[in-house]
C-alpha cells in the first residue's frame, strides 16, 4: 500500500522514438506504482535492441506486454479483463505473443499459463534481461516463465528509454525490493529482498538526464531511506561486509548529498520513505540543499500503536509523531503526505479515532487513503481474519478522507500571498492558456503562460487556491535560471 498509484496513468501505453532498422512491433502498457512504469522503460530499452519499435495500435503488435501490480485487488482484476481483450485480438492476429510482467507475474507465476491460456510468457521483476531468451522459447512452441528473484539485479547497466516523458522530470531507481515484512503488503514476495544500486551508475544516469535537458529527478525505490551501497549484495547481509566495505559504504543521506551537490541547478525528490528508516541525517541534508524539494511522502497506515504492531510496522504512534515533530523543527516549510488504511483487521473504533488524531497532529498536505482489502499471499491474509464489515470500512475511510480534505485546504492556503518557485512541466489540463507545475512542496501551481516554457523555473506569486491547487501569476525567472 505504500506505493503511490496515479489513477490517470493506469493502463498507459508507452511510445518511444522509432528505430528505422527495427521491424517488429511492441505494445506495452503499465499498471500500478511508478516503479512499474520505470521498469517498463527498462523493458522497452532491452527490446529496442532486439528489433522492436513501440506501437499504440495493439492490432499490429507482434508482442504485447502488460506490466502488472498486485498491491490491490482492483489492479489485478483490471489486468485479467485486459487479457480477455487481448484474447479477442489474438483471434485476428494469431502470431501475436502476449507476456505478463511485474508483481502479478511474480505472485501468480505458472497459474497465468494454466488459467489465462492467452499468455505465452510470464516474467518477474528481476528477469527482464532474460526476455530475449524467453521469446525464443515461445517461438519454439514452449511456455516461457522466469520469476526468479535476484540478490544482485538492479538494472544499473540498462539506460532506460524515457517513455511518454515530458522532457522535464524523470525517475531514477536507486533500490529494488523490500525487507520490511508489513503484513498487508505483497512487495517483499513479488520484488524480493532489498538491494541498492551502485552510486556511480546513479550519478551517470542523472548526468545523462541533465545533458538531455531534464530539470528534476525523483530518486525511486520501495524504501529509499534504507539505501545502502557497500559493494553489492543484499542489505540484510551488510553485517557480513568487510571493514573496508563498511568504511566506504554510502547510505541514503550521503547519496542525497552527493547528487544535490553535483547538480545544483537540478531539483531532486525521493519516494517512498519508511518511518522506521528515516533518519534525521536525511532531513538535515534536505535542509542544507536548496535544490532538494521540501516534501516527504511518509506512509504511516494507522494512528494506533496496537494496529501498527498487527501490521508489523516497526514503529509506534509516538515514535512516528516524534519523527514528524523533528522534521517540522528542522524544515518548518516542509510538506508531508501519508498512506492510510481504514478497517485493517481487528481495528476498533478507538484505533480509528487514534488515526484521526494522528492526522490532526501531523497536518499532512496530501494523502493516499484506502479501505483494507485482503491480498492473497500476505501475512495478514494467512494469519488475520478480515473482520471489519464493509460498511464500517467505508464509513471510516470517508471520515479519514473528509478530515484530510479539510487539512489539505488549510495547508494549501498558507501559500496564498507568497511567491514560490515552480518548475513548468506541462500545459494545464483545464486551460491551454496556463502552465502547470509544482512547487518545492509538491503542490500543483497553475498560472498564465506568458513567454515561459516547459523546463523553466519560474517565481509565481500565489493569489488563490483550492484544496489541491495553487493559482498565481509569474513574476520572473528563479535563481536556477541564471
Amino acid at each position: 500500500m505504500e506505493k503511490i498509484m496515479e489513477e490517470s496513468k493506469q493502463g498507459q501505453t508507452l511510445v518511444l522514438e522509432q528505430k528505422q532498422e527495427n521491424t517488429k512491433k511492441l505494445f506495452i502498457e503499465s499498471y500500478g506504482c511508478q516503479m512499474n512504469f520505470s521498469d517498463s522503460e527498462i523493458v522497452a530499452s532491452i527490446l529496442a535492441n532486439e528489433g522492436y519499435n513501440t506501437t499504440q495500435n495493439i492490432e499490429e503488435a507482434d508482442l504485447v506486454l502488460v506490466n502488472t501490480c498486485s498491491i490491490r485487488d482492483k489492479a489485478e482484476q483490471t489486468v485479467r479483463k485486459r487479457l480477455d481483450q487481448y484474447n479477442n485480438i489474438k483471434k485476428i492476429n494469431p502470431g501475436m505473443k502476449v507476456g505478463v510482467l511485474g508483481c502479478m507475474a511474480e505472485r501468480l507465476k505458472s497459474k497465468f499459463l494454466e488459467e489465462e491460456k492467452i499468455v505465452d510468457m510470464v516474467v518477474g521483476p528481476d528477469a527482464y534481461k532474460d526476455i530475449p531468451n524467453l521469446l525464443k522459447e515461445v517461438d519454439e512452441g514452449r511456455d516461457a516463465v522466469n520469476v526468479i528473484l535476484s540478490k544482485e539485479e538492479t538494472y544499473g547497466d540498462v539506460a532506460p528509454v524515457r517513455l511518454n516523458s515530458n522532457g522535464v522530470t524523470a525517475f531514477v531507481s536507486i533500490t529494488r525490493g523490500c525487507d520490511n515484512m508489513c503484513t498487508f503488503c505483497v512487495v517483499p514476495f513479488t520484488r524480493g529482498r532489498e538491494r541498492s544500486r551502485e552510486p556511480q551508475s546513479i550519478m551517470e544516469e542523472i548526468q545523462q538526464l541533465w545533458d538531455k535537458g531534464f530539470k528534476e529527478v525523483t530518486l525511486l525505490g520501495q524504501n529509499v531511506d534504507s539505501y545502502l551501497w557497500y559493494g553489492g549484495g543484499l542489505k540484510k547481509d551488510y553485517d557480513k561486509a568487510s571493514e573496508m566495505q563498511k568504511a566506504t559504504a554510502v547510505d541514503f543521506a550521503q547519496l542525497l548529498d552527493m547528487v544535490a551537490g553535483a547538480f545544483p541547478k537540478m531539483r531532486f525528490r525521493f519516494s517512498t520513505s519508511n518511518p522506521q528508516d528515516m533518519h534525521l541525517e536525511v532531513i538535515e541534508v534536505m535542509a542544507k540543499h536548496h535544490n532538494i524539494c521540501k516534501y516527504i511522502h511518509l506512509p504511516v497506515q494507522s494512528g494506533s500503536t496496537r494496529v501498527l504492531k498487527e501490521m508489523n510496522r516497526q514503529h509506534t504512534r509516538e515514535e512516528y509523531m516524534a519523527l514528524v515533530d523533528n522534521i517540522y523543527r528542522i524544515i518548518p516549510e516542509i510538506s508531508l503526505s501519508q498512506d492510510m488504511i481504514a478497517g485493517f483487521p481487528t481495528e476498533t473504533e478507538e484505533d480509528h479515532q487514534d488515526t484521526l488524531s494522528l492526522m490532526a497532529h501531523c497536518q499532512y498536505d496530501f494523502g493516499f487513503m484506502f479501505a483494507y482489502s485482503e491480498r492473497p499471499g500476505t501475512l495478514a491474509a494467512r494469519k488475520l481474519v478480515d473482520d471489519i464489515p464493509e460498511e464500517v470500512k467505508k464509513r471510516r475511510l470517508t471520515e479519514i478522507i473528509n478530515l484530510q480534505r479539510d487539512i489539505s485546504l488549510e495547508r494549501t492556503k498558507r501559500f496564498v500571498g507568497q511567491t514560490v518557485e515552480v518548475l513548468i512541466e506541462k500545459e494545464s489540463k483545464r486551460s491551454n492558456a496556463h502552465w502547470s507545475g509544482r512547487n518545492s512542496q509538491n503542490t500543483t501551481v497553475v498560472f498564465e503562460k506568458g513567454n515561459y516554457k516547459p523546463g523553466d523555473f519560474v517565481n509565481v506569486k500565489i493569489t488563490d487556491c483550492t484544496s489541491a491547487t495553487l493559482i498565481g501569476e509569474a513574476v520572473g525567472y528563479s535563481e536556477k535560471m541564471n
